[in-house]
C-alpha cells in the first residue's frame, strides 16, 4: 500500500486499528474504529450520519476502497454508536452490518429507535445532531449470538452479549491486539483527564436499559479474557485494565447506592444529578485531575444527565 497522510482526527494504532473522532459533540468524545486486515476492512461504531465524511476519508487513508468494507459493527444502536450505519452501509456495496439481535430490527426499521430517542434528547436536539436515519436492507445484516466468531480476513473477532448498559449491546474480542472493542459497557474515559496515573474512567447508565447486576457480570466475563486494552467509544484506547475495571466497579457500587438512598426523594432527578457529580468529582481528585470544576461540570454535564435519567428509569422498574 502507498504510505498516505492520516487526517488529524484519526490516529492509527497497532495491529491494523484506526481511531476515527468522529466529530460529534466535541473532539475526542466520540470514536469509531477502522480495523484493516490483509486489504479487507471492517468498522466498529459508526457515530451519526454526520461521521460520514470522516469514515469514508479514513478509509481511503488506509489506501482502501469502499469495496474493501465486509463489516460494519454496532456494538449497540444507540444513536452516537449506530445512527450513521445505513448511511455509511449505502456507501460500502460489500458490507454487511453486524449487529446484536436485539438491536437489529431497530436498523432495519429506525421508527422506534427514533421515537425513543426523540423522548430523551427532543426534537430539535435530534435534527441537529443526528439528522435523518437511514434504514439498512434486511438481508445485509447480520446477528450475533454469544460466542459467535466472525474472521475479517482470517482475523477471528469474537462476540460475547454484554448487557448491563444496553439488552442490545454485544462487545467484541480481537485477539491480534488482546483488545475488547466495548461501545459503552465498560463506560467513558475522555482523554481530558488522563493524569500521570493513566486514564480515568466512569460507567456509563444512560436510558433506558441500565442494569447494574448485569453490568457486573459483562465487566467480569471481559476481564476473563485478560484483556491488554479496552477500544472505547467514548474515548479511544486505555490500558491497566484490571486498575480501570476496580475503578469502574467502585463507582458503580456508589452509584447505585446513592440511587437507592433517593429512590423517593421530592426532587429525585436534582438529587441525582449532584450526588452523580459528588462521586465523579471525588474519583477525579483521587486520580490526580487538576482542572476547576467548573470545567469537569461542563465536559461531564451530558454524562450527569443522561446518566441520572437512566437511573431514574431503573430505579423505577425495580420498586414496581
Amino acid at each position: 500500500m502507498s504510505a498516505i497522510a492520516l487526517p488529524a482526527f484519526v490516529e492509527r494504532l497497532e495491529h491494523g486499528i484506526h481511531v476515527i473522532d468522529t466529530g460529534f459533540h466535541r473532539d475526542r468524545f466520540d470514536a469509531s474504529y477502522l480495523i484493516v486486515e490483509k486489504g479487507r476492512a471492517a468498522f466498529v461504531d459508526t457515530g451519526t450520519n454526520h461521521a460520514l465524511p470522516r469514515l469514508l476519508a479514513a478509509l481511503a487513508a488506509a489506501d482502501l476502497a469502499p469495496e474493501a468494507v465486509d463489516m460494519v459493527i454496532a456494538t449497540h444502536v444507540h444513536l452516537d454508536h449506530a445512527g450513521g450505519a445505513g448511511l455509511l452501509m449505502q456507501h460500502l456495496p460489500q458490507a454487511r452490518l453486524v449487529v446484536h439481535p436485539r438491536g437489529a430490527r431497530h436498523l432495519v426499521d429506525p421508527t422506534r429507535l427514533i421515537q425513543s430517542a426523540t423522548a430523551v434528547y427532543g426534537p430539535e436536539e435530534m435534527a441537529r445532531s443526528y439528522g435523518t436515519l437511514v434504514p439498512v436492507v434486511a438481508d445485509r445484516v447480520v446477528k450475533t449470538t454469544d460466542g459467535m466468531t466472525l474472521e475479517l480476513a482470517g482475523r477471528p473477532l469474537l462476540f460475547l452479549d454484554t448487557p448491563g448498559h444496553a439488552m442490545h449491546h454485544h462487545c467484541i474480542w480481537d485477539e491480534r491486539s488482546r483488545g475488547f472493542f466495548t461501545g459503552d459497557t465498560f463506560g467513558l474515559s475522555y482523554r481530558e483527564f488522563d493524569t500521570a496515573r493513566g486514564a480515568w474512567v466512569m460507567p456509563t447508565t444512560t436510558p433506558v436499559q441500565f442494569q447494574p447486576e448485569a453490568l457486573r457480570r459483562s465487566i467480569d466475563r471481559m476481564l476473563a479474557f485478560s484483556p491488554q486494552q479496552i477500544l472505547l467509544t467514548h474515548y479511544g484506547s486505555v490500558g491497566d485494565v484490571p486498575r480501570l475495571a476496580k475503578l469502574f466497579l467502585a463507582q458503580l457500587d456508589e452509584m447505585v447506592a446513592l440511587a437507592r438512598s433517593l429512590a423517593k426523594a421530592p426532587d429525585r432527578h436534582g438529587a441525582l444529578k449532584r450526588g452523580l457529580e459528588a462521586i465523579h468529582l471525588k474519583s477525579l481528585r483521587t486520580h490526580g485531575v487538576t482542572l476547576a470544576d467548573e470545567r469537569i461540570r461542563d465536559l461531564l454535564a451530558l454524562d450527569f444527565e443522561l446518566n441520572a435519567q437512566g437511573i431514574a428509569i431503573w430505579l423505577d422498574r425495580t420498586l414496581s
